[in-house]
């Protein structure tokens, strides 16, 4: 897709990028809302997380528009729960309103939504308005919006384990014949890609319980940026930053004398 720059340093920035490898699965830590309404004055958190909603749109737009195959966002994590009632509840609430709000522009391009998490604790209002957007959403074949919600890595490693050790009972799997290929077929969706790239924001340098067994060769770039102000032009910074690098996955690089 041709991707028109909208400032002369976007402009540069797509210059240097090789859009024959863009990375396929892009994943977002997205920190900073609390902050970012600190910094504007706000007393609550509630605010950050409303001025993020433009920064969600900015990353499923942008990376469609670049041609990613998927990109994960991780909205809320299982120890979020932990938060004051009131706070989690009005995220609740926004998250239901962009659901409704944003149908139409998925639909208009060709974005997929699924969601990775344990959603039993997750309201009522919320599970209807994810199972409608999937459901209006499923045939689409452009870009996959994956929605880590209620998510923890580890728990989803714990959830295959579990998996696994059913169908090993049920005479269906034999763990002598387990491997990491095979043992990732049972976490969420499998069928997703690893992610080539985790962008924080926020400038915290660490990974949060997300997607643990998926980034193991995942390059991580950290954005000082705070989330509400995440824009298409640090999608494409992140980019830059991933494609300068030599990616090994354990190995030698090209040109790496052997002994």
């Amino acid at each position: 897709m041709q991707i028109k720059p909208e400032t002369p340093e976007e402009a540069q920035l797509l210059a240097k990028i090789d859009l024959a490898r863009i990375p396929r699965h892009v994943a977002i830590i997205m920190d900073g809302n609390g902050r970012w309404a600190r910094q504007h004055g706000y007393a609550e958190r509630i605010k950050g997380h409303e001025a993020a909603v433009e920064a969600v749109r900015a990353a499923v737009r942008s990376s469609g528009q670049l041609g990613a195959e998927v990109l994960t966002l991780y909205a809320f994590s299982m120890e979020n729960w932990q938060r004051p009632r009131r706070e989690v509840a009005a995220l609740m609430h926004l998250l239901k309103r962009f659901l409704r709000d944003e149908l139409a522009e998925m639909q208009e391009n060709r974005v997929k939504m699924v969601v990775s998490g344990q959603l039993d604790r997750v309201p009522d209002y919320v599970i209807r308005a994810l199972n409608h957007n999937m459901a209006e959403t499923a045939g689409n074949t452009g870009l996959i919006v994956n929605l880590a919600l209620s998510y923890g890595a580890r728990q989803e490693i714990v959830d295959a384990a579990r998996k696994f050790a059913g169908d090993v009972l049920a005479g269906k799997a034999d763990p002598n014949t387990l491997t990491p290929e095979r043992f990732a077929r049972y976490l969420y969706h499998p069928e997703l890609p690893d992610p080539e790239l985790l962008i924080r924001t926020s400038g915290e340098v660490r990974v949060s319980n997300f997607l643990l067994w998926q980034i193991a060769y995942t390059e991580l770039v950290v954005l000082p940026v705070l989330w509400p102000d995440f824009r298409r032009i640090h999608l494409l910074q992140a980019i830059v930053e991933y494609q300068s690098r030599e990616r090994r996955f354990g190995g030698l690089g090209a040109g790496t004398p052997s002994q």
